[in-house]
């Protein structure tokens, strides 16, 4: 199934010099506005219904971080996510990404793990996002997931996919999910 994603981070493009070209690879891939085809793995098992969906928006701050290893440099990047979510998830999430470049143009990748702590729908708790990006000679894939089983409290046992969208310049995401005894 194709879907529509787009996606934004021009903070990005504050980072060090050094990895400028890693930064501005990644913000082509966050920021394709074409059909983005989701990522799927056996990894994931069944795709699984999503009967309930969430929308707002989010405002987002990243900051470059220092690389563990200099000498990898500037094909590589690591940032902080910090987000503030408001609608029908209130709550904030805080992250890491780690980015990565290549000599072609067009390609790169990036990853990030972030909990987010909230209210969804009236139900109080966390769970954890995993953001995989990828950028393959300017054709991007793009999947944010819920880690399997890190929902916490009145969250526990949740499932489901993040879309985000930047219009206006306003971040809003749509998510559909399911939880247990609400489908």
């Amino acid at each position: 199934m194709i879907t529509r994603r787009q996606f934004h981070l021009s903070d990005i493009l504050l980072a060090s010099r050094c990895r400028q070209s890693i930064l501005v690879a990644v913000r082509v891939v966050l920021s394709a506005t074409s059909h983005v085809q989701p990522l799927s793995s056996p990894l994931y098992g069944k795709k699984q219904i999503m009967s309930l969906r969430a929308t707002g928006e989010f405002e987002v701050k990243l900051a470059p971080q220092p690389l563990v290893d200099t000498t990898a440099a500037p094909k590589l990047g690591r940032m902080t996510i910090d987000k503030t979510f408001s609608g029908d998830l209130q709550g904030t999430g805080r992250g890491e990404m780690l980015m990565a470049g290549t000599d072609v143009k067009g390609s790169a990748g990036y990853v990030a793990i972030e909990r987010v702590n909230g209210v969804l729908h009236g139900r109080k708790g966390s769970f954890v996002l995993q953001h995989t990006g990828t950028m393959n000679k300017g054709a991007p894939t793009l999947s944010v997931t819920v880690v399997p089983d890190s929902g916490t409290d009145q969250l526990s046992g949740l499932a489901g996919t993040l879309n985000i969208i930047i219009a206006d310049g306003k971040h809003r995401y749509e998510f559909d999910y399911s939880l247990p005894g609400q489908e």
